[in-house]
């Protein structure tokens, strides 16, 4: 199941330059990083891509220490068997601290909102590909207002983590409503949530 992934996202990217004059790959690939399991399911994720995923632009909170260190390891060992390899790395306030309160999560988060914006519109990827930390809720929403306002129009993609059995995340419940493909990896949540993509267990 998790060699469908790069199937199913290959198509979805080029949707996003349909309306180019011309197709040029690779693909700009923006990903968001979480910390923890997040971004150790987001790695797994991203090895199965071939080269043609490139440049790879991730974003992570500006705390996040422990997934940058995930990132550079992870991309170093990429980059001996794909030469060419590119990435960059960027970093945003984080939109909500672990409990913390939800009228202060509105203001921090819109606070995030401000630096994913002009980001957002500098890298203009073709795809963005997400599983759950609160960081992606800014990046994925400034990538909405940019496609509302005819500037680029971003596929996005959210891959629902795997402890999440019964109940989407919060960032789930928020994103649910705005990508293009939500997949989950429990026949529970499909059930609970029609829009979704059932994959099976793909990390």
């Amino acid at each position: 199941l998790l060699l469908l992934l790069p199937l199913l996202l290959v198509p979805l990217a080029l949707l996003a330059r349909r309306h180019r004059g011309r197709r040029t790959p690779p693909l700009s690939l923006l990903v968001v990083a979480g910390s923890g399991g997040h971004t150790t399911e987001i790695l797994r994720l991203l090895s199965c891509l071939s080269e043609s995923y490139s440049p790879r632009h991730y974003i992570i909170a500006d705390s996040d220490k422990m997934s940058e260190a995930k990132i550079r390891s992870f991309e170093q060992k990429r980059a001996e068997t794909f030469p060419n390899s590119q990435f960059t790395l960027d970093y945003i306030p984080r939109s909500r601290e672990v409990r913390q309160s939800w009228a202060s999560s509105v203001v921090t988060t819109l606070y995030s909102i401000l630096y994913s914006l002009p980001l957002a519109y500098k890298l203009k990827p073709d795809l963005i590909l997400c599983n759950g930390p609160g960081t992606c809720v800014p990046v994925c929403i400034s990538a909405v207002l940019l496609g509302l306002l005819g500037i680029k129009r971003t596929i996005i993609v959210y891959v629902e983590s795997i402890c999440r059995v019964e109940t989407l995340s919060l960032s789930g419940k928020i994103l649910y409503y705005f990508t293009d493909y939500f997949i989950v990896q429990w026949p529970n949540l499909k059930e609970k949530y029609p829009k979704s993509v059932y994959l099976g267990r793909i990390v």
